[in-house]
């Protein structure tokens, strides 16, 4: 093929500057091993130094945390992401409620593994077990750094292994990637969503090898170490490392035998790779499944000024694609087409694949396809960094055939100030900050890439492309900062807070007598990871249907559309839950005689189920009546508890002669909880709405006396002994026992006890009773981990054979 030496004309290719040699053709001529090794991983750390400070620096400007007061953890990433985190630390450090298999500690009991490979499976993850604890919040910051600096090594190593060209400008580039808008915006947040922008330039390289009929068994295991990180968007780079394979495969290979035979040897690497991640990834799809149905929506397209506004640094919104990969990257991108050092077939190719997939990006049919299918839950541009991925490659070919002419550099600028053009004239999202750094990065760059034809003006051309990426990107990060704490919750990190509950917890643990419950107001949506305790609030891509409708008919709210599920204050579902212990908002521990976890019922499954009243729910669950009617409406009898049912209100309500209560009722986001109001004293207690009074509400009066007799029966015929473990259950029951034993967990699937599926009891684990059973042996194996194991298996036989075979070959 032609190499970009054959050019005579002076502005249409440039000779490179000193260490920056022009490639021989679009695959590349391979460098000598050693000093292409030593280049590749020059420049491979100049790309994970330069993601580093721009990151450190975005942050720091933004005065988050580490580096100022304002919150980091945002949405997801303290209501979820830290506290998955610190109950992995404590996994590591054998301290977890549970094992890998069952979460002792959340929902009353619940199936970990799927969050586990859904939220820490991350190789990076195991990090945070060097921190100390109290350092979780610092611990997944270092993390997600971290992956951001592996990303930008991988994708520079990456280009120099596609094509020979300067190291410095391959780690110019693959810092260009990982400080991707996509990136510093949104996945910094999402910190598992960084494995899929390691993922990327990977699976690339596993392409490579294909294309060279190279590494198979190393392939899969990369493949397979992909798809385990993050399985959501290690699908995603799948799908673009194949379309740059598609185009690698057509611009080096002529004849269609030897590009099929490069897509056979591509597809048997990544579904042996997958196959060995089924351990993981096929419990986690049934687990998905099984969830409580999340939020789900239509999509629609962002205009076309607001997407072109978003290729400019130091612009935010929640739903549209950060483009941003810095104006250095973007002009070689607009210079390709006009670069007549490179073969006309591969400029086009490359072009064409460009826009192909910023076009799949707005129509909903291939929107889809990114997103396995189902528009996500959130922001709907997840995919958005595989075209940041394939906009740095397409860059990497315009640079490797030789440094554009002046011709190509001034139609490329021309195309970019156009889109900007489009961008600000009709486009909320261009800022004056983003057009201004905009301008200057694109006469900056312009100017760098064509000063690096002189050899005394490399250093100083380089540094300043360097520059103008950092500075680019950190004002992105900044600017994003900006953005999600305006429009987005967030979190405190660990603080005397954190502190004080986690140790009110720890003191009062009984576990597994009793259940201690983080109780609320919470600090998060998984307190009981965060803080400890065995509680019953829980909040998860993968939080059980089951689990969700149960709590929300005994009255608990919820957030995130029912993911969220809120601890519930009742005695009640205490007393059922095996809940000793509650964390009260000031600290101190109220404490009350439960039945153990394993209790008695008498008969079998009731055979009305559960109604619309919270009240008379817990009592059909608690098996006696324990609530009474008010005596006139809004007033208790005196004596009794009052509590309110108002899912759908949304302000205080208080009794009158008691303190204010904040419900939190936004249908159909949020839902209220039951709650518990305090003693009533008769009329002068009654009921008071600081706002209209919603249509849906209900009070009923808890009668002590009768719980507490309803709580002594129910201790009385109730397991002698309790002993949980990683991933079960063993209780003695007492001689004769009839009707149905009950375990104090959800019945998610995967539950066994006496070597048989589990049966329910309104929403809980049973056992049916002969009046011969004495010993009650529940354990817990998430469904699909044995036809995951046994994928597992045929690839690693069939990986074995292959490794078997290309030995013999090669003696």
């Amino acid at each position: 093929m032609p190499t970009s030496q054959h050019a005579p004309d002076r502005s249409a290719a440039r000779s490179a500057a000193p260490g920056t040699g022009p490639a021989t053709g679009d695959a590349g001529a391979p460098a000598a091993p050693r000093s292409g090794r030593r280049h590749s991983l020059s420049g491979a750390a100049l790309a994970a130094l330069i993601a580093t400070v721009a990151v450190c620096a975005g942050d720091a400007v933004a005065r988050v945390f580490p580096y100022g007061p304002r919150h980091r953890s945002v949405n997801d990433l303290g209501n979820q992401f830290v506290p998955f985190h610190a109950q992995l630390w404590d996994l590591l450090h054998g301290s977890a409620g549970g094992g890998l298999l069952l979460n002792w500690r959340s929902g009353y009991g619940t199936s970990f593994l799927p969050d586990l490979g859904t939220y820490l499976t991350s190789p990076f993850a195991v990090l945070v077990a060097f921190f100390p604890r109290a350092d979780i919040d610092l611990a997944v910051y270092v993390v997600t750094v971290v992956k951001t600096a592996a990303a930008a090594a991988a994708m520079a190593w990456l280009l120099r292994t596609q094509r020979p060209g300067p190291w410095w400008a391959a780690g110019l580039l693959g810092a260009s990637y990982a400080l991707c808008g996509w990136s510093v915006i949104e996945a910094s947040y999402n910190p598992m969503w960084l494995d899929g922008l390691v993922a990327f330039p990977l699976l690339c390289l596993t392409g490579e090898w294909a294309l060279r009929s190279r590494r198979p068994v190393a392939g899969a295991l990369v493949v397979a170490l992909c798809w385990t990180a993050n399985f959501y968007t290690a699908y995603m780079a799948t799908l673009g490392a194949a379309l740059v394979l598609l185009v690698r495969a057509v611009l080096t290979r002529e004849e269609v035998r030897e590009r099929v035979r490069v897509a056979v040897r591509a597809a048997v690497t990544t579904l042996l790779g997958i196959a060995l991640a089924a351990p993981v990834l096929v419990p986690l799809f049934l687990s998905s499944q099984q969830a409580y149905p999340g939020w789900s929506k239509e999509f629609r397209p962002v205009p076309w000024p607001d997407l072109l506004a978003r290729l400019l640094p130091a612009t935010y919104s929640f739903s549209s694609p950060a483009l941003f990969v810095g104006t250095g990257t973007l002009l070689l991108v607009a210079a390709l087409p006009f670069h007549r050092a490179v073969p006309a077939r591969t400029r086009w190719w490359w072009t064409g694949l460009v826009a192909a997939v910023l076009l799949s990006l707005q129509w909903a049919p291939t929107h889809l396809a990114w997103h396995v299918f189902a528009t996500p839950n959130g922001s709907p541009y997840r995919q958005t960094f595989v075209l940041a991925g394939i906009v740095v490659i397409a860059a990497w070919t315009a640079l490797a055939a030789g440094l554009p002419g002046v011709r190509a550099l001034a139609a490329g600028a021309g195309v970019l100030v156009a889109a900007v053009a489009v961008a600000a004239g009709g486009s909320g999202l261009a800022t004056p900050w983003g057009c201004a750094l905009f301008t200057g990065g694109l006469a900056a760059a312009a100017g760098a890439w064509w000063a690096l034809g002189r050899r005394r003006a490399v250093v100083p051309a380089a540094g300043l492309l360097v520059a103008v990426l950092v500075g680019q990107a950190a004002a992105t990060t900044a600017y994003g900062h900006k953005g999600k704490l305006a429009g987005l919750d967030d979190y405190p990190s660990w603080g005397p807070a954190h502190t004080a509950r986690a140790r009110a917890l720890a003191e009062a643990d009984g576990w597994p007598a009793y259940r201690t419950d983080p109780g609320r107001p919470a600090l998060s949506g998984n307190d009981p990871m965060l803080l400890g305790g065995e509680g019953g609030s829980y909040y998860s891509s993968h939080t059980p249907d089951v689990f969700t409708r149960t709590m929300a008919a005994l009255g608990a709210g919820w957030t995130s559309r029912g993911r969220n599920v809120q601890s519930l204050d009742s005695p009640v579902t205490d007393a059922v839950f095996a809940v000793g212990a509650r964390l009260r908002p000031d600290g101190t521990v109220a404490r009350a005689e439960v039945p153990p976890l394993v209790t008695v019922r008498p008969g079998g499954v009731p055979s009305a189920g559960y109604g619309d009243s919270p009240f008379a729910n817990q009592e059909l669950l608690l098996g006696a009546r324990v609530y009474e009617d008010p005596v006139a409406p809004g007033v208790c009898r005196a004596g009794t508890e009052a509590f309110l049912w108002a899912p759908e209100y949304n302000s205080t309500a208080r009794l009158a002669d008691g303190p204010a209560f904040r419900l939190n009722g936004w249908a159909p986001r949020n839902r209220a909880a039951l709650q518990p109001m305090g003693p009533s004293h008769g009329p002068a207690s009654k009921l008071v709405f600081d706002r209209p009074a919603p249509a849906d509400w209900a009070l009923s009066c808890l009668d002590r006396p009768r719980l507490d007799a309803a709580v002594a029966a129910l201790r009385a015929s109730a397991a002698t002994s309790v002993r949980v473990s990683a991933s079960g259950v063993r209780a003695v029951l007492p001689a004769g026992s009839t009707g149905t034993a009950v375990l104090s967990v959800p019945a998610v699937a995967g539950w066994t006890c006496n070597g048989r599926p589990a049966s329910a009891y309104l929403g809980l684990v049973a056992v049916p009773l002969d009046g011969r059973t004495t010993t009650l042996t529940c354990g817990f194996r998430p469904p699909g981990l044995l036809p995951g194991g046994a994928a597992a298996g045929v690839s690693v036989a069939a990986l074995l054979g292959m490794a078997l075979v290309r030995r013999r070959q090669r003696t």
